[in-house]
């Protein structure tokens, strides 16, 4: 447990008296700001929620917030102590989300529409408070681009050749331990069974899952940049293989213990084994980083 001392808890003390000065003498402006968001954002933002609790590949969502106020909380020393110089290049960040919000509801583009609010609420940061509040709020406001579903055009351009990579990898394992199998595109003919590589199997779903946790975990390792981008990287090839995996299971059990071993409680449960054997390699990844020669690891964290 940490003590503060005096000086520590008086310095403490009077950056919340002023930042509850800053947020008084601007409440006016604040409330009309939020009413604002509140009524552009009114059938945007509750229809993406719904397409979290609705849809298996964006469940992830619900923690994405709640992660980005943690990183925000972990910054609230240096928010307190940022000074508040209002910063005019913050109404150019507020027109250029005006313009996405515009433009995305032109062209019914979901995507555009709900990353609009991230932009928005970095110019208003930026206006309202200046850039050095901006810079400590920055990464909490990136980290919510993760909770906007990806556009289904480029899900289905990165599913599709997944699902390929995974069949085909698998049935060359199979082949390769002396099952008989054969395939056609993400079709995979087993004696007993024929099993489709859907997209749940296809690693498009973890990848996106991993790419967030990856990033979140990459932020609070005491890694140079260089290592927290292979960090955060490693999540793709580590959701291919989890998944991959996963189906050379499958296809040993059809074939040396029985279809229906492959059906019911394996394969509901194999969907969450997979991503916990994921997670666990990307922790070993970090992990594997962190013991690496050559970083600069801060005091407090050794």
């Amino acid at each position: 447990m940490r003590s503060r001392t005096p000086d520590t808890a008086a310095a403490g003390s009077l950056a919340y008296a002023s930042l509850a000065q800053v947020v008084s003498r601007r409440l006016p402006e604040l409330c009309l700001v939020l009413a604002l968001l509140v009524a552009l954002y009114a059938g945007i933002i509750p229809e993406m929620v719904r397409e979290w609790s609705q849809n298996e590949n964006n469940s992830h969502g619900f923690i994405i917030p709640l992660i980005a106020a943690y990183f925000l909380w972990q910054r609230r020393g240096r928010l307190l102590d940022a000074p508040v110089a209002p910063n005019a290049a913050g109404l150019l960040v507020l027109v250029l989300g005006g313009l996405m919000l515009s433009l995305g509801y032109l062209a019914t583009e979901y995507f555009t529409m709900r990353a609009s609010l991230i932009v928005i609420l970095a110019g208003l940061t930026l206006a309202l408070f200046g850039t050095q509040t901006f810079r400590v709020v920055a990464f909490p406001l990136f980290f919510l681009v993760f909770m906007i579903p990806i556009p289904m055009v480029i899900y289905n351009a990165v599913a599709f050749p997944l699902k390929l990579l995974v069949s085909n990898v698998s049935v060359w394992v199979l082949k390769a331990v002396g099952v008989v199998v054969l395939r056609e595109g993400n079709i995979i003919m087993l004696p007993d069974m024929v099993l489709e590589v859907a997209d749940a199997c296809s690693g498009i779903r973890s990848l996106v899952s991993l790419l967030a946790l990856g990033v979140a975990y990459a932020a609070v390792l005491p890694l140079r940049a260089g290592h927290r981008i292979a960090l955060v990287l490693s999540a793709i090839p580590i959701a291919i293989v989890a998944n991959i995996i996963r189906v050379i299971v499958t296809g040993l059990l059809v074939e040396y213990v029985s279809p229906d071993a492959a059906r019911g409680f394996f394969h509901e449960f194999a969907g969450m084994a997979v991503f916990a054997f994921a997670l666990a390699l990307l922790l070993a990844a970090g992990a594997l980083l962190c013991k690496t020669r050559g970083h600069s690891i801060p005091e407090g964290t050794q």
